[in-house]
């Protein structure tokens, strides 16, 4: 029986290249059934950050009109709910692939309880993305407090 130097890079070599093949295959395969795609199963993309007075989300809606879309508020949560429509300028069959989805979608985002739900506002921006932007309470914002020097 021959002995055989163990290489742990060799063992780590190995790893990397079984991740980088389940990597790939997960990319690959989409994460719909066929018969979601054609009923247009999508979920809009969504950035939320945070400025000195608000919460801001910007959600990714290229394609869809201010009238397809409702946004409400109601204890504490916010509802974003619409429908991207298919272009019926071409024909179903006349398409050879098809990759942009489309369909109803609905978001929902839990608020904190140091906004001021009455006050939020939502505008169009430009490309395509929604603005919506939810003021804090007064409480919660930062306050600057002056040092004097003795």
């Amino acid at each position: 029986m021959a002995l055989i130097r163990w290489d742990p890079f060799r063992e780590m070599s190995s790893l990397q290249e079984r991740m980088n093949r389940l990597m790939s295959d997960f990319r690959t395969r989409t994460p719909w059934t066929e018969e979601e795609l054609a009923q247009g199963a999508w979920v809009p993309a969504v950035d939320i950050y945070e400025t000195k007075d608000s919460i801001v989300l910007n959600v990714e809606l290229p394609g869809v009109t201010k009238e397809e879309i409702s946004l409400e508020v109601k204890d504490n949560t916010l509802t974003l709910k619409g429908e991207k429509k298919m272009e019926k300028d071409v024909k179903e069959e006349s398409y050879h692939r098809m990759e942009r989805t489309y369909g109803s979608f609905m978001r929902a985002f839990t608020l904190p309880n140091t906004v001021q739900q009455e006050k939020v506002k939502a505008r169009f921006f430009k490309d395509g993305i929604l603005e919506v932007m939810i003021p804090k309470a007064e409480e919660a914002k930062p306050k600057q407090i002056k040092v004097d020097v003795g």
